[in-house]
């Protein structure tokens, strides 16, 4: 069958999760996109680009898309005729932590409702995001004054699912490579953004330096913005144990860092699923992760006590435990990897196929 895909904010997850399904699908799958820019302006704008941009709709059998266009805008100026459409949800606006001195622009919460309500099927990346939506919304939709539309709450649970999103690595048997001599590296492999809390994770750093605990760094990521002064006065604080400083261009050379690395940390205040972990884990980093947020239900559940911590004190307690005796816990690197490949494309594929041929069905 053929699909349209339209996604109004092409990079970090959203190009991968894109790739990733029109690589492996055994449908035909054709893409419009644009760049992973002034995320408010593509929520607002997309669909009015889009429409005028990708001609006769007749030849598809369905449209996948994401949360940053506005799906009703789209929908009504498509005309007579609008194939079945998917919403795939990396993110919500209603949940989305906000920027420091930021507050919250109800009209993008507001988009993410009517969104839901045209599309035919909406799918969550994660059980966390999905009840996270839902928990929210009606005290979202609360706010109004009067003529609430609380009926919407049902509307769009009952065509809501969760589906992970598939990660692109081979879901083969997986040795990692031996480690490194000398000091452990410590990843960091999350876009350079406020949600995902850099200052904590620079702070924990500093306090199992002070320790007189050795460690080598890779600051990997994207950064769409100017850098954030964590990762400025990190640059100058940990200057000499900082052995990558920025995004890798490279897929190879990404994947090298991470083969090369000991332990993966997050400290994030927003994740909805995790790829940048499980790409990780699945290179041999051991993760340090927080017990909340989609990570518990990403890391398998015999792994909860010795890599995820309840607070900023036990997060340190974790690392310099690891790093002081990393054999201790380097049995545990090629069982997660080996884990990891049920997210793989290959792996997931057929359920999305098997979604994507419902979606073409609604209608007929």
């Amino acid at each position: 069958m053929r699909f349209l895909f339209l996604e109004p904010f092409y990079g970090g997850s959203h190009r991968d999760f894109a790739k990733g399904l029109v690589a492996h699908s055994r449908h035909d799958i054709h893409m419009a996109t644009l760049p992973a820019r002034f995320w408010k302006w593509r929520m607002r704008g997309a669909a009015l680009h889009f429409v005028q941009t990708i001609g006769d709709l007749a030849s598809f059998d369905g449209i996948i898309t994401t949360g940053l266009m506005s799906l009703a805008d789209f929908t009504a100026l498509c005309g007579v005729y609008r194939p079945p459409t998917m919403v795939y949800l990396h993110e919500n606006q209603l949940t989305y932590p906000l920027a420091p001195g930021e507050q919250m622009d109800l009209q993008f919460g507001f988009t993410d409702i009517t969104t839901a309500l045209c599309a035919d099927r909406i799918l969550f990346n994660s059980h966390f995001h999905f009840d996270q939506f839902f928990t929210t919304l009606p005290g979202f939709i609360g706010q109004m004054p009067e003529f609430r539309p609380r009926w919407a709450v049902d509307a769009i649970h009952n065509k809501a699912g969760v589906l992970h999103p598939g990660c692109r690595f081979d879901a083969a048997s997986l040795e990692p490579a031996p480690l490194p001599p000398g000091p452990p590296l410590i990843v960091w492999n999350h876009r350079w953004e406020y949600d995902k809390n850099p200052e904590a994770f620079f702070d924990a750093l500093d306090r199992v330096d002070r320790m007189g605990i050795d460690f080598k760094l890779a600051l990997l990521g994207e950064n769409y913005q100017a850098k954030p002064k964590a990762f400025v006065e990190a640059k100058s604080r940990f200057g000499d144990k900082i052995v990558q400083y920025g995004f890798v261009q490279s897929k190879d050379d990404y994947v090298a860092w991470l083969r090369k690395g000991f332990v993966v940390i997050s400290t994030a205040n927003q994740e909805n699923f995790g790829i940048a972990i499980v790409e990780a884990m699945r290179q041999g980093c051991l993760p340090l992760l927080p017990h909340r947020l989609s990570y518990p239900e990403i890391l398998p559940d015999t792994f909860h006590s010795d890599f995820l911590y309840r607070n900023n004190d036990d997060l340190v307690d974790k690392l310099a435990g690891m790093l002081r005796h990393p054999e201790r816990y380097t049995g545990h690197r090629p069982v997660l990897a080996n884990m990891m490949a049920r997210h793989a494309w290959s792996s997931v594929i057929d359920r999305y196929d098997r979604e994507l041929e419902l979606l073409s069905m609604i209608g007929n």
